[in-house]
């Protein structure tokens, strides 16, 4: 969705747009809870900027962007940024696609370490077969009774940029909660992130569901997994889906390392 979030949701660096704290809700999902701190800001699940390193500037693609969009945040004109990234067709763009903005090679630039929130614990796979690309089940996902959100297919994975998932549709689908909770927040206010939801769950989950095309819950009401809290959307998007979150004690999870398989 342009959804808690690569790091992002929380580590700027990674190029997506800074979300607005629209309220004291909104501020828990920054997994900085106690620390009084805005270190880990609300401000990466869909924040994208230009960087620049020692060999070359680079923007990453957010959601609603154009090639002509880019052009003139970025000040390197369409036809320049079209060659420079051999894009034969300027909407092939996609959401978290990093764009070279000159003809400096492109080196590897220095990454933030990723934020500490828990002990690394171990973690077994969904089955036997190692190597298969099959994701790998979180040792803690059966603290939660989890369903998938929506269904659909996975059109962009998990990634330390994304920080989550997205999930194609048809506008109006229903987009139920992932597990019990209260909703933290429901509105419009998170730039980036169109109409959005986010849930708290027990055990430090938090789960967030952007883009959709209406919001049928509020602030501080109790929902029940499958519980309907939105009907999928393109808003803030460049096609219908549903762009979902989880946060474990505020760092951005895989979300297919807690979902049931299917």
């Amino acid at each position: 969705m342009k959804m808690f979030g690569q790091d992002r949701m929380f580590d700027v660096s990674r190029q997506f747009r800074s979300w607005i704290v629209v309220s004291s809700a909104v501020l828990l999902l920054a997994g900085c809870a106690g620390t009084g701190k805005s270190s880990a800001p609300i401000s990466d699940l869909s924040g994208s900027q230009t960087s620049e390193s020692a060999s070359a500037r680079t923007y990453t693609v957010k959601a609603g962007d154009s090639l002509n969009k880019i052009a003139k945040a970025t000040g390197v004109d369409a036809a320049t940024i079209s060659r420079l990234n051999n894009l034969s067709n300027p909407n092939q763009i996609r959401v978290g696609q990093v764009l070279r903005l000159s003809d400096k090679p492109v080196a590897s630039a220095p990454t933030r370490p990723a934020p500490v929130s828990t002990p690394k614990s171990s973690a077994k796979p969904l089955d036997s077969n190692a190597g298969d690309g099959k994701p790998v089940r979180a040792s803690d996902a059966s603290l939660i009774s989890w369903d998938w959100p929506a269904k659909g297919k996975i059109i962009q994975g998990f990634t330390p940029a994304t920080k989550g998932i997205d999930i194609a549709g048809n506008a109006g689908d229903p987009v139920v909660s992932a597990a019990d909770g209260k909703v933290m927040y429901a509105g419009n206010g998170v730039r980036g992130l169109g109409n959005l939801v986010i849930v708290n769950h027990e055990n430090g989950f938090i789960t967030a569901y952007a883009h959709n095309r209406a919001l049928l819950v509020k602030a501080g009401q109790d929902v029940k997994r499958g519980t309907k809290i939105a009907e999928m959307g393109q808003t803030d998007a460049t096609s219908v889906r549903l762009h979902f979150e989880v946060r474990r004690q505020g760092t951005p999870v895989d979300p297919l390392a807690y979902l049931p398989p299917r």
